[in-house]
């Protein structure tokens, strides 16, 4: 009777364990996945920006800022990292338009001023991605168009559901597929020792948990395979000390785009912005490759 009750109390408690920790793994998506809304305001004083208000085949109203360029100089269209909006895009702006491009920068659905309910890591923000690219086109038709993202913006540039339909594409700090993505920020965020022993149950939980909480199949999340269908010249870059996206994964993700490419392992970099890390070496090895793709006019 003794042994019955000590097993029953076990099994209760084992219960009450795999529940709270389904509870936790649900309670981290639904934290992970909220909303960042915030009132951007007016443009600042020195970039010569439009209001602008994009309708994203994701539902969602996108709100950003155009910046006219020269004519034949090309035009480029700016997606931030998560948890981020179009403010964090605000130097590239700025370096990219003195050089005569014609500028696009948004909010991501979820972000900033745009409307939507959840951030879904790519999914969405990829068809927000496509909606910004269809916009700049139909605002500059005599213009190649590029894309440049970081992270998340990176990820959406390959997601939506095809990799953009742009003239170059510049991809910075993004994660190869959405498993690597969580296990990476899990051993991130609890240290090595424990993160390598708790970072895998974890990670396939949260993936678990993922298509009934947020919708969203973890397998389409996976920029590594949709690379391959670029048809565009792509700049792969990544900071060599990054712990997010690793720099191995960096490599295998520029090693399955086709030609015409480039990498660039930025040294003692980590998951930061490269443009704010190293922008004189940041100058050097972005605007060579945008302008050689988008302005053909004066190469």
């Amino acid at each position: 009777m003794r042994l019955a009750r000590l097993l029953w109390w076990g099994g209760g408690i084992a219960v009450l364990g795999a529940v709270l920790l389904v509870a936790a793994v649900i309670a981290f998506g639904l934290i992970a996945s909220r909303p960042d809304r915030v009132v951007i305001g007016p443009p600042p004083p020195d970039l010569p920006a439009e209001d602008v208000s994009i309708a994203s085949a994701s539902g969602a109203t996108l709100r950003g800022w155009f910046i006219a360029g020269e004519p034949g100089g090309g035009a480029v269209v700016l997606l931030h990292g998560v948890r981020a909006n179009r403010l964090s895009m605000q130097r590239r702006a700025r370096l990219l338009n003195a050089a005569g491009f014609a500028i696009l920068l948004f909010d991501f659905q979820a972000h900033g001023e745009s409307t939507g309910a959840r951030l879904t890591f790519g999914h969405l923000e990829g068809m927000d991605a496509n909606s910004a690219v269809a916009f700049m086109r139909a605002r500059l038709p005599a213009e190649r168009v590029g894309a440049l993202g970081t992270s998340l913006g990176g990820a959406a540039a390959l997601l939506g559901p095809e990799p953009l339909p742009v003239d170059a594409l510049v991809i910075e700090s993004v994660y190869p597929e959405i498993h690597a993505a969580i296990a990476n920020r899990t051993q991130a965020t609890l240290g090595a020792r424990l993160g390598a022993v708790l970072a895998p149950p974890l990670t396939a939980l949260f993936l678990r948990v993922l298509p009934p909480v947020l919708g969203i199949d973890p397998t389409t999340l996976r920029p590594i395979d949709y690379i391959a269908q670029a048809r565009t010249p792509v700049l792969v870059a990544s900071g060599i000390d990054d712990r997010y996206t690793r720099i191995a994964e960096a490599t295998a993700m520029f090693e399955r785009a086709p030609a015409p490419k480039e990498f660039w392992a930025v040294p003692d970099a980590g998951h930061v912005d490269l443009e704010a890390f190293d922008p004189e070496a940041y100058r050097r090895r972005v605007l060579p490759f945008l302008a050689e793709a988008l302005q053909p006019t004066r190469h």
